[in-house]
């Protein structure tokens, strides 16, 4: 189907708009989690990259993983602004409004627009299925993310952003907004993976205090050797560092073994996760690596290695995800994808041992 949408009209005296340019951000593997707390970032005036690709983990919750692309496994229950970015000042907290729905989209936009009000953005969950700009518009159901910026309840317009491609920065009517974001998201069989999670008038405020450090060398070290530490304690209830990774690469094969396909389903939403933190943090690591010296040749070294881990979860997700089906049958495959990406966490983290070390 082909999207059809509003453009940008001139507000009316009565818009509610934040102010200043909202950015789009993105990068190849993340997904609309990474992109919008990105764009709050930027508005902040913060670098994205800093921010998210500071923290590098592997976090494992057992039956806690949802079908949503912007799942992540929170270290603190519900923020995920501070589960992503443990060394800042930043934190989130979801909202769910006691206003009408579909039927009443104005008293529904209510809680919205005293956020815009005092001139802070939003980050709303919504279905693809009933955005205009979207590819999946009128096809398929999906749970996703979009920021919010502006409300024109006198022109019946939303002004939103989104960084994921096809990129999109502009007014959609606010009845479709309502729809997607008042979605139940249906079981889908064209995405599984993003589908049957309800969407239920969500939405996310992200708070950034002060002071905010700024990443110098000093702070990028304390920061990796705090990375390493967490790698290599143990893991509890949460399956956490290389114990958890080879906890959680078990239980995946274990499920093949089996016949089990659930783990193998959670593995291309989770997943997700880990990989976009990694080549995040892999691309910060070689902004610093750019650096003259003997330490910034190791961080190069050291980015490209946690750069070939996030591009191992490729193999891993996509298997496990078309082994749904029989999960006997991608074992092997299955096996040999596990084995690579463990390796490659073993080897990028022994060169960022190295470059702590010399930092």
């Amino acid at each position: 189907m082909t999207a059809t949408y509003q453009a940008s009209a001139a507000p009316s005296p009565g818009a509610v708009k934040v102010a200043g340019p909202v950015e789009h951000w993105c990068r190849d593997l993340v997904s609309c989690l990474q992109s919008t707390f990105a764009t709050v970032l930027a508005h902040a005036g913060h670098d994205p990259l800093e921010v998210l690709g500071a923290h590098w983990e592997f976090r494992y919750k057992p039956g806690d993983v949802r079908t949503e692309e912007f799942y992540y496994p929170c270290a603190v229950a519900g923020d995920l602004a501070a589960s992503l970015a443990p060394h800042y000042p930043v934190s989130s907290s979801w909202h769910q409004p006691a206003g009408a729905g579909t039927e009443d989209p104005v008293a529904a936009m209510d809680e919205i627009i005293a956020v815009l009000d005092e001139d802070h953005l939003v980050i709303a969950a919504v279905d693809n299925y009933y955005l205009p700009f979207r590819p999946a518009f009128g096809d398929v159901h999906a749970a996703h993310l979009i920021v919010v910026f502006g409300v024109d309840l006198e022109l019946g317009l939303i002004y939103v952003s989104d960084a994921m491609p096809p990129a999109f920065r502009g007014s959609i009517p606010v009845a479709d907004f309502v729809r997607a974001w008042s979605s139940g998201n249906p079981a889908d069989v064209q995405d599984v993976f993003f589908s049957d999670a309800r969407i239920d008038r969500r939405f996310m405020t992200v708070k950034i205090e002060e002071p905010f450090p700024v990443l110098d060398r000093a702070m990028l070290r304390t920061v990796l050797a705090s990375n390493l530490a967490a790698f290599r304690a143990g893991s509890g209830l949460d399956w956490t560092g290389l114990d958890g990774l080879g906890r959680f690469l078990a239980a995946l094969l274990d499920a093949c073994a089996s016949g089990d396909g659930r783990l193998l389903a959670e593995t291309y939403p989770f997943g997700w996760g880990m990989q976009a933190q990694a080549s995040l943090h892999a691309e910060l690591l070689r902004r610093f690596g750019t650096e003259p010296g003997q330490p910034a040749t190791c961080l190069r070294e050291a980015a490209r290695l946690v750069e070939a881990t996030a591009n191992a979860w490729t193999g891993l997700r996509m298997t496990a995800a078309h082994g749904l089906a029989d999960p006997a049958a991608c074992a092997r495959d299955l096996t040999r994808h596990a084995a690579a990406l463990r390796h490659r966490y073993d080897l990028a983290l022994a060169s960022l041992d190295e470059a702590v070390e010399l930092m």
